[in-house]
């Protein structure tokens, strides 16, 4: 587990909701899901796949950017700033 990223590894689609609010972007390609949640210092996507020991697909990748340009950002400090306060 990458530190800063507990508790969007591992969750579904309900509980990042409630962590950053309505996602940008929803979308499904076959049985994989992509969130994209957006705010003013960054844009986070979360990928969200089925496994064997969950019912819904869960996180299992993050990737995060600045909302100006596009460069990588620390994926830990976009979680921590998209957070809903």
């Amino acid at each position: 587990m990458i530190p800063g990223l507990e508790g969007v590894i591992g969750a579904t689609a309900p509980q990042l909701v409630r962590k950053f609010g309505e996602a940008r972007l929803d979308v499904w390609e076959g049985d994989a899901r992509k969130l994209q949640f957006t705010g003013k210092p960054c844009i986070l996507d979360v990928y969200l796949y089925p496994t064997s020991r969950a019912r819904e697909p869960i996180a299992t990748y993050v990737d995060a950017r600045r909302s100006s340009d596009a460069m990588a950002v620390d994926r830990a400090s976009c979680v921590k700033a998209l957070k809903k306060r």
